[in-house]
């Protein structure tokens, strides 16, 4: 228990709130982004170090220089009407996002998913029918994430479609993890959680995106939301005064460290 609780202290100090920390089968405490098949090193070692180097004091490794790189990112959906109205937002302030994309919605709004991508954007898959992973056999997390695959690859060929995941909600065990790793997929989760599924307002959303800004930045948000369209203006005005450039998720991940990402370094926006 006293490791337990040691763990969540380290993780709000290392991300003022916003690491997602779960308690599952293997006690096993999740990055922002999985490297293939490196799950203990990745999680158990190299977190465990950290936290217990923030609680006692003593962090000796280099965090400066960390770029000023930032994904908006989007589950969930497509959606008729606030899709297209997102869209229009990041073209006009010219920002390309990640849509990590539900296989049964694509399936029902193809044209919104093609256009996804003809509008310079990047589409990466968040399952099929978005069940909560952690409950499922590996056989039924392949078949999920292989399905919501085919399903976005029909439809827009994207390479990210094939590379790029994200659990449902964050969940998963790493028995999910192992599963969605042998298909050669990376599990990208994020630096911040905007909070926009609860229904928060406009100003709220964007407040707190700046309050929690980190270098590198991976932020989640969900396309299903007006006030998270209507927060965007802020949001990338404010990055953008502050040296930000935005990017996709896969191309942050091309051009940062794993180290860089999981343990992202706060910055004033």
């Amino acid at each position: 228990m006293q490791i337990v609780i040691a763990v969540l202290v380290a993780a709000f100090v290392l991300g003022a709130g916003s690491w997602r920390v779960f308690r599952h089968e293997s006690d096993i405490k999740p990055a922002i982004v999985t490297p293939a098949m490196n799950v203990h090193n990745e999680f158990s070692n190299d977190f465990s170090a950290r936290a217990y180097r923030v609680l006692h004091g003593r962090i000796a490794e280099n965090r400066s220089g960390r770029p000023k790189l930032i994904a908006l990112t989007f589950d969930d959906g497509p959606y008729p009407v606030f899709t297209p109205l997102l869209l229009d937002e990041l073209h006009d302030l010219h920002v390309p996002a990640t849509f990590f994309l539900i296989g049964r919605d694509a399936e029902q709004w193809p044209e919104l998913t093609r256009r996804i991508e003809e509008s310079g954007n990047e589409i990466a898959d968040h399952t099929y029918s978005h069940p909560n992973l952690d409950q499922e056999s590996s056989a039924e997390v392949k078949e999920e994430v292989l399905k919501g695959r085919d399903v976005l690859w029909n439809l827009a060929q994207d390479q990210s479609e094939r590379e790029l995941m994200r659990p449902p909600h964050g969940r998963y065990t790493e028995a999910t993890l192992r599963a969605i790793q042998e298909l050669g997929y990376q599990v990208v989760l994020w630096t911040y959680d905007s909070g926009d599924w609860r229904t928060l307002p406009t100003q709220t959303i964007a407040s707190d995106v700046v309050q929690h800004a980190t270098a590198p930045d991976l932020v989640l948000m969900h396309s299903g939301k007006l006030a998270t369209i209507e927060a965007l203006p802020e949001v990338v005005e404010r990055f953008r005064q502050a040296g930000y450039e935005f990017v996709t998720a896969g191309e942050l991940l091309r051009r940062t460290s794993s180290q860089d990402i999981n343990h992202p370094l706060r910055r004033s926006v």
